[in-house]
């Protein structure tokens, strides 16, 4: 038993020949997403549960939405003034819209929610179509959001959104360049 090479327990299988003898072995290795990516992931969960519990919201108030909306509408003036006032006015018109067509819009929402979700999960589990996704899915409406930066009165809260955007946008898209994808 003296003359038998040593093995080293500590090595991987696939780093010894048969013989114990090291092999020169270049394992690739595996692809992880960064903590950045992740980030855009669970941001993008957010996105999607947000979307399901609204829904809910208005499915649970659908029968009473406009008494709902109103008060709400005055809560939230009498609180905070006109802080968010367009946004707060266009999601109003949206549900009230929504509350129209219950079916169409719980199935829009679901979409919605189902693609952030899909993202999310590409994103977290490093996979090339899931940066392509977030790139062009982000991308698409930066020229929206900054004409309507342009043509609508200054909104403090359109260029917050305008700038979370192009940073998701530029994480990705410096990931992308990391990987090698572009």
């Amino acid at each position: 038993m003296a003359n038998l090479p040593r093995q080293d327990d500590s090595l991987p299988l696939s780093s010894k020949d048969k013989g114990g003898e090291m092999t020169e072995h270049l394992e690739k290795p595996r692809s992880t997403a960064s903590e950045s990516i992740k980030a855009v992931a669970i941001y993008e969960v957010v996105k999607g549960v947000g979307a399901l519990l609204g829904a809910g919201a208005l499915w649970s108030w659908h029968t009473d939405l406009e008494h709902w909306l109103t008060t709400a509408t005055g809560s939230w003036r009498h609180t905070f003034g006109h802080l968010l006032a367009p946004q707060i006015d266009s999601a109003v018109s949206i549900a009230q819209q929504a509350s129209k067509n219950w079916p169409v819009f719980l199935l829009l929402i679901f979409a919605y929610a189902s693609l952030r979700f899909l993202e999310a999960y590409g994103l977290w589990r490093d996979k090339t179509w899931a940066y392509w996704f977030g790139v062009l899915g982000y991308g698409v409406f930066i020229p929206i959001e900054i004409y309507y930066l342009i043509v609508s009165p200054f909104d403090w809260f359109k260029l917050g959104i305008l700038i979370f955007n192009l940073i998701i946008i530029i994480v990705v898209y410096r990931n992308m360049k990391r990987k090698g994808l572009i």
